[in-house]
């Protein structure tokens, strides 16, 4: 895969992250979106598949991208399908963060150092290509403005948006509601991204332990109000910690 175009996991970041404050909306479903936007980016490469409401490797060979291949390697060790679920639900391990730092280190964001309470370090981030951010939401308004069916990557990533709860910080108010079910409709237009989007919205609904019926199209099935975090790596909606001690990219393990 080449690193011609954002993938599915960095616009989602893009859109979470709040340019006034430098942090992210809906930090512990967002870690969860993350792992799911992964998969459908792995789909998209045609390195995995659906397989009832499991994620099959039908081509283990690397994207080129070291956080995809590392999940991508990870699908692979489990020599069987798994299920989306235990997947997204599983350890995340600093996801969020490795993220942000890939971002960093592109130059679409920037850090900045500050202290919460005068003494915990804290890193924040700030959009340096804003324009790029406002791309990525123009294609969301677009295809709830027209009805048109998006591509299925804008299709996919309206779904994740409205799995995460997004939906609020992009459209707010009583003037965004109408906007804020049609970004939820949008979730029918592309199978993979629906997968993803409902496993999502399922392990923060506590439902991981239990098997799903796929969903019928165009189902309003809504991101839960509290979220349970489960694998989520960071239970602040704030700062998130400094950036010392970072490794390279993290594994997004499954259980």
């Amino acid at each position: 895969m080449g690193r011609s175009r954002r993938t599915i996991p960095e616009e989602l970041l893009l859109l979470a992250l709040d340019p006034a404050t430098g942090t992210t909306a809906q930090p512990q479903s967002l870690d969860l979106g993350l792992a799911g936007a992964q998969l459908v980016e792995l789909a998209l490469a045609g390195r995995i598949a659906p397989d009832g409401d499991r994620i099959a490797v039908v081509m283990p060979r690397p994207t080129g991208d070291p956080t995809l291949d590392s999940a991508l390697e990870l699908l692979r060790r489990r020599g069987s399908p798994v299920r989306a679920v235990h997947w997204i639900g599983g350890p995340r391990l600093g996801l969020r963060q490795t993220y942000l730092s890939h971002l960093e280190r592109c130059g679409m964001v920037h850090a900045v150092e500050g202290q919460m309470c005068g003494v915990l370090p804290t890193t924040r981030y700030q959009a340096t290509e804003t324009a790029i951010s406002r791309e990525i939401k123009a294609r969301l308004d677009t295809a709830i403005r027209t009805g048109v069916p998006p591509d299925p990557r804008t299709a996919a990533l309206a779904a994740l948006a409205h799995a995460v709860g997004l939906g609020k910080h992009l459209y707010p108010g009583n003037e965004g509601r109408s906007s804020r079910s049609r970004l939820r409709d949008l979730i029918r237009h592309d199978p993979m991204g629906g997968l993803v989007a409902h496993a999502v919205m399922d392990v923060q609904n506590g439902a991981a332990a239990q098997p799903r019926r796929t969903p019928a199209a165009g189902s309003g099935h809504g991101p839960a109000r509290q979220p349970a975090g489960r694998g989520a790596s960071n239970a602040s909606g704030v700062p998130v910690p400094s950036r010392h001690g970072h490794g390279s990219m993290a594994r997004a393990g499954a259980r």
